[in-house]
């Protein structure tokens, strides 16, 4: 199935709980899927019958292969889930660096090749990996290195995947209005606004997303070289009225 088309999709959204991975699920069947995974490690009742639970943890790689069984009719996956990480990569326990990563890199890296061969059965479809402005900026801790990691996973994989005609799109926001930034006191786009942005990307055909204004002008000073994007492919920039600052979604 062509990547770019929701109507008539099955989609799986990873991390379905959260605010951004509710709006996903939500507007993946505004936009007429047909049927949407809202994979999570705790069970919802979406009071839906085209929304189809789906317990998964991402950190986990039984529970994945699982998922890849159980939902074999999937036409676009959307790595969501995330975890926030920690403040030092010189003081914070080792263990929890590693968690950080195999939620945010291992975690999708692991979808992705589980859910590859079910994609190319159904015609390629697209993969949509949600990143952060703190891809290409350097700040310490895990959460920063891991969302640069998964960067550049996105980069490969979508080479890799070129070749079954699946399309690899990586999501670019910053602060967003979720309960992983309740605590903080900064402007914030809203999750419907960032998700508006991202799913018109998806069905524009594009492979980068930049869903702020932030997030295009901190883009826009990175070297060609660094981008991450074929040269004859310009990210996708939707952003108009969000005044998002820091750097974490």
């Amino acid at each position: 199935m062509d990547g770019s088309k929701l109507p008539g999709a099955t989609v799986l959204v990873t991390g379905s709980t959260g605010g951004l991975g509710r709006e996903f699920v939500r507007q993946a069947r505004a936009r007429g899927a047909t049927k949407v995974y809202a994979a999570a490690r705790r069970d919802v009742d979406w009071d839906d019958p085209r929304i189809v639970p789906l317990r998964l943890d991402v950190a986990d790689p039984d529970a994945i292969a699982a998922a890849a069984v159980a939902a074999n009719d999937v036409d676009v996956l959307v790595n969501n889930a995330g975890g926030g990480g920690d403040p030092s990569l010189l003081t914070t326990d080792l263990a929890d660096i590693r968690a950080t990563f195999e939620t945010n890199v291992f975690g999708p890296l692991t979808l992705v090749r589980a859910f590859a061969p079910v994609l190319a059965a159904r015609g390629g479809g697209a993969i949509v990996d949600v990143h952060s402005v703190l891809s290409w900026l350097s700040q310490p801790g895990s959460y920063a290195a891991s969302k640069t990691a998964l960067w550049g996973l996105t980069n490969a994989l979508r080479i890799e995947l070129a070749a079954q005609s699946t399309r690899v799109v990586g999501a670019h926001f910053a602060y967003v209005d979720t309960p992983m930034t309740a605590g903080l006191d900064v402007p914030k786009s809203s999750a419907r606004d960032i998700v508006g942005v991202v799913l018109d990307g998806l069905e524009a055909g594009a492979t980068e997303i930049l869903a702020d204004d932030l997030t295009a002008q901190m883009h826009a000073m990175l070297p060609t070289i660094s981008s991450g994007a074929f040269a004859e492919t310009a990210p996708y920039t939707g952003a108009t009225a969000h005044d998002s600052e820091g750097g974490e979604r």
